[in-house]
C-alpha cells in the first residue's frame, strides 16, 4: 500500500511538534516522565535562582525550579514555579527559602512545617529572605568594619594633632621607641624559635609523663587503697587512749619533779638542804671510821682474854681508806 505524500507530511509535522513540545519542556528544567506536582513562592528577589535550579528538602532534592515570571507590572513580586519529582508530603506552613553557598551554587529549600494538614498541587508556599552563608558572614563582619573604620578615622585625626604638637626631638623618641619595639619583637621571634625544639621536648616529656601516670594508674588506686587502710588501722588501734595514758604518766612525771625541787619532802630537802647533807656525809665518815677501827682492833671493844689484858694503840681519827671526804 502506497502511502501518500500528504500523510508522510501529517505524520513529520506530528512528530516535529512533539519534538518541539519534549525539547521546549526540556530547556525550561520539565520531564513530561515524572511527577509534576506544582507548588508556587513569591519572593521579592530570587537573585541567583533560574530554571532548572534544585529544590531541597533537608537536603534531599525533590524538585527543581519550573519558572520564574513576575507577579504585576509593578515587580511587587517574583513567582516561582516549583516542579515536584518526588511524592512527599509538605505541611501547608512550610516556609520556602534560598540559599547560596561560598561557591555561589543557588538552591531553593523548603523547611518544613508542622500543620497536620498538607498542601495541595497548585498551592502556595510562604517564603522568607535567607541571607546565606555570605550574606551571614557579611553581616556579622559589618560591624567590626564599621569600628574599625571609626577606628582609623580617629587614629587619623590623633595623629594629626600630634603632629601639630609634637616637636623634631620627640618624633625622634617616638621613631626611636617603636625602632626597639620592632628589634624587641624581632628578638622575641628569634628566642621563641630557638627555644621550639626545646619545648617540644618538655611537651614530650609531659606527655610521656601522663602516659607512665596512665598506665601506673592501678598501682596508684592500689597504693592509695592500701594507705587508706593503713590509717583506718592506726585509727582503730586506739592510738588516742595511748597517747592519753602518756600525757597522764607525763603530768604525774612533772608533779613528782616539782615535788622533788621543792623543799617540803624529804628528797626536795635532801637536795635542796647544804646543812643537812654536811650533816650526813659526815655521819657517814665517822660511822665508817668506827667500823674501820671495829675492824682494826677488835678487841678493844670484844674482850675476851683470860687475864683480861687490854690491847694497846689509839682509836683510828679517821677511816683507813678515806674516800668519803668531801671534796
Amino acid at each position: 500500500m502506497k502511502i501518500s505524500n500528504e500523510t508522510k507530511v501529517g505524520a513529520l509535522t506530528a512528530i516535529a511538534i512533539t519534538v518541539l513540545i519534549l525539547g521546549f519542556n526540556f530547556l525550561k528544567g520539565r520531564n513530561i516522565t515524572e511527577r509534576n506536582d506544582e507548588l508556587f513562592a513569591v519572593f521579592k528577589s530570587v537573585k541567583g535562582v533560574g530554571p532548572a535550579n534544585p529544590v531541597l528538602i533537608n537536603g534531599l532534592q525533590v524538585g527543581k525550579v519550573a519558572e520564574l515570571k513576575e507577579k504585576d507590572k509593578n515587580l511587587s513580586g517574583i513567582i516561582v514555579t516549583i516542579s515536584l519529582t518526588k511524592e512527599v508530603n509538605i505541611p501547608d506552613n512550610s516556609i520556602a527559602t534560598i540559599n547560596s553557598d561560598l561557591l555561589g551554587t543557588t538552591s531553593l529549600e523548603i523547611i518544613l512545617g508542622n500543620s497536620p494538614n498538607f498542601i495541595k498541587s497548585g498551592g502556595t508556599l510562604q517564603t522568607t529572605t535567607n541571607p546565606g552563608l555570605i550574606g551571614e558572614v557579611k553581616g556579622a563582619l559589618s560591624p567590626a568594619i564599621e569600628n574599625l573604620n571609626k577606628t582609623l578615622a580617629s587614629l587619623d585625626v590623633f595623629i594629626q594633632k600630634l603632629n601639630t604638637i609634637v616637636d623634631p626631638n620627640t618624633k625622634n623618641n617616638i621613631q626611636g621607641i617603636i625602632a626597639n619595639l620592632t628589634t624587641t619583637s624581632k628578638s622575641l621571634e628569634n628566642l621563641l624559635n630557638n627555644q621550639t625544639g626545646a619545648l617540644a621536648k618538655t611537651l614530650g616529656n609531659l606527655e610521656n609523663f601522663s602516659g607512665n601516670l596512665a598506665k601506673n594508674n592501678g598501682k596508684i588506686d592500689s597504693t592509695l587503697n592500701n594507705l587508706e587502710k593503713t590509717t583506718n588501722m592506726l585509727s582503730n588501734a586506739g592510738i588516742d587512749q595511748a597517747v592519753m595514758s602518756m600525757k597522764n604518766t607525763l603530768n604525774k612525771l612533772d608533779n613528782t619533779i616539782s615535788k622533788i625541787d621543792s623543799k617540803d619532802g624529804t628528797l626536795g630537802m635532801l637536795l635542796n638542804d647544804r646543812k643537812l647533807y654536811d650533816e650526813l656525809h659526815q655521819t657517814s665518815r665517822s660511822l665508817t671510821t668506827l667500823l674501820d677501827d671495829f675492824r682494826t682492833h677488835p678487841k678493844r671493844y670484844v674482850n675476851i682474854s683470860v687475864f683480861g689484858k687490854k690491847e694497846k694503840g689509839g682509836a683510828l681519827k679517821s677511816p683507813l681508806h678515806d674516800s668519803t671526804s668531801v671534796r
